[in-house]
């Protein structure tokens, strides 16, 4: 079945950097767009991030220019490099695939002095 499981979230203080991991398993990792999401508490979860199958990345405004997606195709494997955060990055950040809907579980990111 297919399994997204993120890694690399912590406390980290405002302007540093983390970079989530998101293995995935159970399906054809390449063929298929990847997204990063983040819910923050009290809040809706947003979208984060994009990179498609066909190499085409967006960011949403909050992140441009700070936070840069990846993927490695050949170890199954979603990045998100964050840099200079900010306190209102604190949230959990998961991985999606929107073909069928599925979720990784989260990795918690709190950025904090």
């Amino acid at each position: 079945q297919v399994q997204l499981v993120e890694s690399g979230g912590g406390l980290v203080q405002p302007g540093g950097s983390l970079r989530l991991s998101c293995v995935a398993s159970g399906f054809d990792f390449p063929k298929y767009d990847m997204h990063w999401y983040r819910q923050a508490p009290g809040k809706e979860r947003e979208w984060v991030a994009v990179y498609t199958t066909g190499g085409f990345i967006n960011y949403a405004s909050a992140v441009r220019d700070r936070f840069t997606v990846s993927r490695d195709n050949a170890n199954n494997t979603l990045y998100l490099e964050m840099r200079f955060l900010k306190p209102e990055d604190t949230a959990t950040y998961y991985c999606y695939r929107r073909t069928g809907g599925h979720w990784g579980q989260g990795t918690q990111v709190t950025v904090s002095s």
